[in-house]
């Protein structure tokens, strides 16, 4: 199996946090090139790297030696670069939310397919063994029936000059903070949930700031979200049950030596169960790759597409 050669469209914190230290731990992974605006900061990154810095992005999708783009760019920025990176015959594992509305989205998935190239974006969560642990607890029946879904995500002010209160750029927690709790609420609930109410509150500033919504699935089951960037932190959910309830305590930003703890409840009884450490960014990494090598790209884009219509669904109905 070949090596994917990767190169790096943009220095965001996460990319240099969480990302990029994944990227080089995988041994079927090769690090190219990291690009950036201005040469003395892709120069920063690729010297902790060790790789080459590009100032310019064009002149890193006009590079013949990559394979993948790696994109944490604001989503803003997306469609031109994505579309970009398309046209140069690159895969592309992008941040989250891909795109800013329904139609941005359809648009470079339609360009993706007639390419033959995978677009994934970086829901890393979904690759932790923590959920997969909550989904077995429901097929034993430790909760019955499921009735009832419900997601919080949100934290305490960014410094001012967070590209997220910008909504050129793609800023608001509608984007952000909200998008996990509506990926997450289809991991559990099916693809065919639809936003029947929903609230999005600006307090004054050019993007919506917190807000929530009422998901309902085709066989009655709900799921109710609730996300904001000025909060007190959460970062949880709960599964609701006819004979009990299962939450998850750390759903979203587990670290890779956090172990998280989920708690089943049941009439007269409570168990908390540790599951065991994993880093999730190196999981979706190796999803990525497997994709990739087994052209397995239709599942992505119909993941993609969905969790747009939703989050479109949601900022119509706020609105």
């Amino acid at each position: 199996m070949n090596k994917l050669r990767i190169g790096v469209l943009g220095c965001a914190n996460i990319a240099k946090r969480s990302v990029i230290p994944a990227i080089k731990s995988i041994a079927d992974f090769e690090l190219i090139a990291i690009a950036s605006r201005t040469k003395a900061k892709a120069e920063e990154f690729a010297k902790e790297f060790d790789c080459e810095a590009i100032e310019g992005y064009q002149n890193l999708l006009d590079r013949k030696d990559i394979d993948v783009i790696y994109m944490p760019l604001p989503t803003g920025l997306h469609e031109e670069w994505v579309i970009k990176a398309l046209e140069a015959g690159k895969h592309i594992h992008i941040e989250k939310s891909l795109a800013m509305n329904y139609e941005s989205a359809t648009k470079m998935v339609d360009l993706a397919r007639r390419k033959g190239l995978l677009i994934m974006e970086n829901f890393m969560f979904l690759y932790h063994n923590q959920h997969q642990f909550v989904k077995d607890l429901i097929v034993k029946g430790e909760i019955g029936e499921v009735r009832c879904f419900r997601s919080s995500f949100g934290f305490p002010p960014l410094d001012k000059d967070n590209f997220r209160y910008n909504k050129a750029l793609g800023g608001g927690a509608l984007l952000d903070a909200a998008a996990y709790t509506i990926r997450v609420s289809q991991l559990f609930l099916g693809e065919d949930l639809k936003v029947e109410a929903a609230t999005l509150n600006t307090m004054n500033t050019e993007v919506g700031l917190f807000g929530g919504a009422y998901l309902k699935a085709s066989n009655g089951s709900f799921s109710e979200v609730a996300f904001g960037f000025d909060n007190f932190y959460q970062c949880n959910y709960e599964v609701w049950g006819s004979k009990g309830k299962i939450i998850a305590q750390r759903a979203f930003t587990p670290g890779a030596e956090f172990k998280p703890t989920i708690t089943l409840e049941q009439q007269g009884d409570t168990i908390n169960y540790e599951i065991g450490a994993e880093n999730h960014f190196v999981n979706i990494l190796n999803e990525f790759k497997r994709c990739v090598h087994e052209n397995d790209v239709e599942t992505n884009y119909k993941d993609i597409l969905n969790q747009s219509r939703l989050l479109q669904e949601l900022k119509d109905k706020a609105s």
